[in-house]
């Protein structure tokens, strides 16, 4: 027994590879590694059992770990960014998709409130026909006007011409609308130009009404009530003065070239020539309808001579609105040839609106509550 108990010791001082004792300074060194950085290799059949060779961590392996992760990140936040690039393009496309609806939608609520505006208008100028025209036949029913030769004519053509003239307002305000459209939307100046052509050949129409209007009924023509009160307060021979048509189309015509100015100033200074003329004019055919009439007798017989020489009065004073329209007419010609294309439709749109005022003046004061006297 003895001799085998020296035998283990002596086993032990000479090196010899002990596994117990081996296993047990691996676990006392396994729970010594779990609080260093460090590791430990131990050597069988090393002469010190407690020696250890301490070896460094690798951290090469682990850098290399971070760095291979890094990497595998990198090119993952790469991948959203550009996959994020597609989706901010669908957003801006929706976000100007979204404006361009709304802005059509603006347009055409104004434009629906342009045409709710226009019927309004419409309404108001029918209604104030209707007030001119019973004024027209009551003023006609108390006056005998057969005894001053106006009969059939003015019970068939003054209604037509009324019909016409409505119809022609319908047709103005339509005209107006689209020439602020186009002028808005900036369309070429050939779409313009149709557009101005067009205007401008709906006055010719409106010539055209009148002068067969005045052979019918040339006091119905001189005296306006075919139109509004307000406009009526502004007649000229049955119409607008020229001169003031220049005034009000020239500010919303501007700027024009030194030409343009030149040819404006000399076309005005024209209009107010032959309207001074034409002033001049029915001033004097007043004077000798006023004479003649006042020359006769009451008795029919010498009346007769009187009366034939009041007729071919009377005839002059057709062919006066004829010649006011005709400088009318050729004022508004000479003014778009002085004009580019869209300053004259900005021009034309400024005096259709400008009638448009007037009418919705008269509108207004009609209906007024009127003050106890």
């Amino acid at each position: 027994m003895n001799s085998t108990s020296t035998q283990f010791v002596t086993s032990g001082r000479m090196g010899i590879y002990d596994p117990m004792h081996q296993i047990g300074m691996w676990g006392e060194n396994f729970k010594s590694n779990r609080n260093t950085s460090t590791s430990t290799m131990f050597i069988a059949g090393n002469p010190n059992p407690s020696a250890s060779i301490i070896i460094a961590p690798d951290t090469k392996l682990d850098n290399q770990s971070e760095d291979t992760s890094q990497g595998t990140l990198g090119p993952s936040n790469k991948y959203d960014q550009e996959a994020s690039k597609p989706s901010d393009k669908v957003q801006r496309r929706l976000a100007q998709n979204r404006e361009a609806a709304r802005k059509s939608r603006l347009r055409k609520k104004a434009y629906v409130q342009q045409l709710e505006s226009s019927r309004t208008k419409l309404l108001q100028l029918e209604q104030e026909l209707d007030r001119a025209r019973k004024q027209g036949l009551y003023i006609g029913g108390g006056v005998d006007t057969s005894q001053l030769g106006f009969g059939g004519a003015t019970n068939s053509e003054i209604p037509t011409f009324e019909m016409e003239y409505r119809r022609w307002l319908e047709e103005q305000n339509r005209h107006i609308c689209d020439m602020k459209i186009a002028l808005n939307a900036h369309i070429s100046d050939a779409e313009l130009h149709i557009r101005v052509e067009s205007v401008m050949s709906h006055y010719s129409e409106l010539f055209r009404m009148k002068a067969t209007a005045a052979k019918a009924d040339v006091f119905y023509v001189m005296s306006g009530l075919w139109k509004s009160s307000a406009e009526r307060f502004l007649l000229w021979i049955g119409g607008f003065r020229p001169s003031e048509l220049l005034k009000i189309l020239l500010p919303h015509i501007e700027p024009l070239s030194e030409q343009q100015v030149v040819n404006a100033l000399n076309l005005r200074q024209s209009c107010q020539q032959a309207e001074d003329a034409l002033s001049q004019g029915m001033e004097k055919l007043q004077q000798t309808l006023a004479e003649t009439v006042a020359a006769g007798q009451l008795g029919e017989a010498s009346y007769s001579p009187h009366k034939e020489t009041a007729m071919k009065k009377l005839e002059d004073l057709v062919r006066f609105v004829q010649q006011a329209d005709h400088l009318r007419q050729e004022t508004l010609q000479q003014m778009s040839r002085i004009l580019t294309t869209r300053q004259a439709a900005r021009g034309l749109l400024a005096l259709g609106e400008y009638f448009q005022r007037l009418r919705v003046l008269s509108s207004l004061w009609a209906p007024r509550p009127c003050e106890p006297a």
